[in-house]
C-alpha cells in the first residue's frame, strides 16, 4: 500500500473473531467490509507505479494460474494484493515503511493478518523496478497449492 494511503484510513478495532475463507461464501466474515468499499476502489484506481507493474504481472491468472485481487481488505486492513487460493498477501513498501513507527505498525498488522492463516510477503518498491523476475519467483516459491485448471 502506498505510504500515505494507510495513514488516511481511520483506525478501528479489528474484529474479535471471524474466519477468512479462500473464496466467497458465508465464511467471508472479515473480507472486504462494506465501510471500506469506496476506499478500496479509490486505491485500485490510483495504483502506485510499483503496484501497477506488479499488477500487470499478476492479473488474469498470469502467475502460475493463481487469481490475485488488488486492494482486498481483511478486517480494517487493505492488502495491496491477495491470492485467496493461497491465502497469500503481497505488500509493497516505499521508504516510509522503514521508519521505526511504521515498521512497528506493519509488524503488528502482519501478525494480525497472519492470525487468520494468511501469509504476508513484503517487497520494497525498488525490487519491483529493478528485479521484477526475482520478485515473481519469490511469490511463486510461496505457493503451496496446485493451480486451478480453469
Amino acid at each position: 500500500m502506498s505510504d500515505s494511503s494507510e495513514k488516511n484510513l481511520k483506525k478501528a478495532s479489528p474484529p474479535k473473531s471471524g474466519r477468512v475463507s479462500g473464496g466467497r461464501g458465508g465464511s467471508d466474515i472479515i473480507n472486504n467490509l462494506p465501510h471500506l468499499k469506496t476506499y478500496r476502489k479509490q486505491l485500485r484506481n490510483n495504483l502506485t507505479p510499483s503496484e501497477a507493474i506488479l499488477w500487470n504481472n499478476l492479473k488474469n491468472k498470469q502467475l502460475d494460474g493463481r487469481k490475485f485481487r488488488r486492494q482486498h481488505s481483511i478486517a480494517n486492513y487493505i492488502l495491496d494484493f491477495y491470492c485467496p487460493s493461497e491465502k497469500l498477501a503481497i505488500e509493497l513498501d516505499g521508504h516510509g515503511h522503514f521508519e521505526a513507527n511504521q515498521r512497528t505498525y506493519d509488524f503488528n498488522r502482519d501478525r494480525f493478518i497472519e492470525s487468520y492463516g494468511i501469509r504476508v510477503l513484503r517487497f520494497e518498491n525498488k525490487l519491483i523496478f529493478n528485479q521484477l523476475e526475482l520478485v515473481l519467483e519469490m511469490i511463486k516459491n510461496n505457493f503451496i497449492t496446485t493451480p486451478d485448471p480453469s
